[in-house]
């Protein structure tokens, strides 16, 4: 049986929650991870900056 496009509506609000959901892992994510990768990034430009 072959379904019409026209006949999906989808299912919009568990796109939204999943979106919202993606984005929050993100900020957390980035807020315990950035400062030590900042630091390793700084590490990094020292060691090259000395060669």
């Amino acid at each position: 049986m072959i379904k019409k496009l026209s006949d999906e509506s989808g299912d919009v609000p568990g796109w939204v929650l999943i979106t919202l959901m993606t984005a929050g892992l993100v900020v957390l994510l980035w807020s315990v991870a950035g400062p030590a990768l900042r630091g390793v990034f700084e590490q990094a430009l020292a060691k090259v900056a000395a060669f």
